[in-house]
């Protein structure tokens, strides 16, 4: 597994709230539902880099 680097984010926090609401949905932490939101939408602009093909938390 390759590290993960920390680093702040600044955002809305009624868009925090969705995003907590959304990852409790999907059994995920707020943390693991950007990144898997982050990873999918990657994916589907085609700037995944090749050794990122495997989906975060599956």
């Amino acid at each position: 597994m390759a590290a993960k680097k920390p680093f702040a984010l600044r955002i809305d926090e009624n868009l925090m709230k969705a995003v907590e609401k959304w990852a409790e949905d999907e059994f995920r932490s707020a943390n693991g539902q950007l990144e898997w939101i982050i990873h999918e939408a990657l994916k589907k602009s085609g700037r995944l880099p090749s050794t990122l093909k495997k989906d975060p938390e599956s």
